[in-house]
């Protein structure tokens, strides 16, 4: 079941160590995500899943690890938990890699799964993956990476589209309502054409949430450079 959930953004440059010495446009957004986790936390899941979009629809087992290398600096991360890091090549994906520096700033205590699901994946589909997710735990709580529309300026890495700021605010309204139908509704079209990373993990974010009312809270909506960023929470309400 079910019983919270933070809702934060995956921009590599989260990760201190990949922006310069004195880098901190992003301070306010790490503050939001430190709360955010933070009052997950004070719901004492048992479980926690990291989920967020990457090449295909995949769990990851505490302890998996992955490497910023790709965008500059090696720096290695892991899911919490688990035994000593496999000597196998790191997994992860960006958006979970990031997760897993959150959960590390915040110190998190126990094992942390992650749930990779495929960019392109149906929103049935994400539905499914969202309700499997509820049943692993009497007590689950998850952590989800996905960033909005990345054509809100002219600077944005998709330049600018008129229907972006529209498109984040219905995302923004159903987090802040705490409405799974409002993020089950989100047009995987529209969020593809738009460059809209959270759109698969949200979905599965609203099938693991099913028809449960939930008291929730937006801490963040920005767009820097461009780019939609959110963070929300969600706790089960009663």
């Amino acid at each position: 079941m079910l019983v919270s959930a933070a809702v934060c953004p995956h921009p590599p440059l989260l990760v201190r160590e990949l922006g310069p010495p004195a880098q901190n446009e992003l301070d306010e957004l790490r503050a939001a995500c430190a709360n955010a986790i933070e009052a997950v936390r004070a719901t004492e899941p048992e479980l926690l899943v990291v989920v967020g979009a990457g090449e295909a629809t995949r769990s990851h087992a505490p302890g998996t690890t992955g490497s910023f290398r790709p965008h500059g600096v090696d720096v290695v991360v892991r899911l919490p938990g688990g035994g000593a890091p496999a000597a196998e090549p790191a997994t992860l994906p960006l958006s979970i890699m990031v997760g897993a520096w959150l959960l590390e700033q915040a110190e998190w205590q126990g094992e942390v799964r992650g749930q990779e699901v495929g960019t392109s994946t149906p929103r049935d589909q994400c539905r499914e993956v969202g309700l499997a997710l509820a049943q692993q735990a009497d007590r689950l709580g998850l952590l989800v990476m996905g960033d909005g529309s990345a054509r809100r300026s002219v600077d944005a890495p998709g330049y600018l589209d008129s229907r972006a700021a529209g498109f984040d605010a219905s995302v923004v309204d159903a987090l802040r309502a705490g409405d799974p139908g409002g993020l089950a509704a989100v047009d995987a079209g529209l969020a593809a054409e738009l460059q809209a990373a959270g759109r698969a993990p949200w979905q599965v974010l609203a099938g693991a949430a099913d028809e449960a009312v939930f008291d929730a809270e937006v801490l963040y909506d920005r767009a820097p450079y461009g780019v939609g960023y959110v963070v929300a929470v969600w706790e089960r309400h009663g």
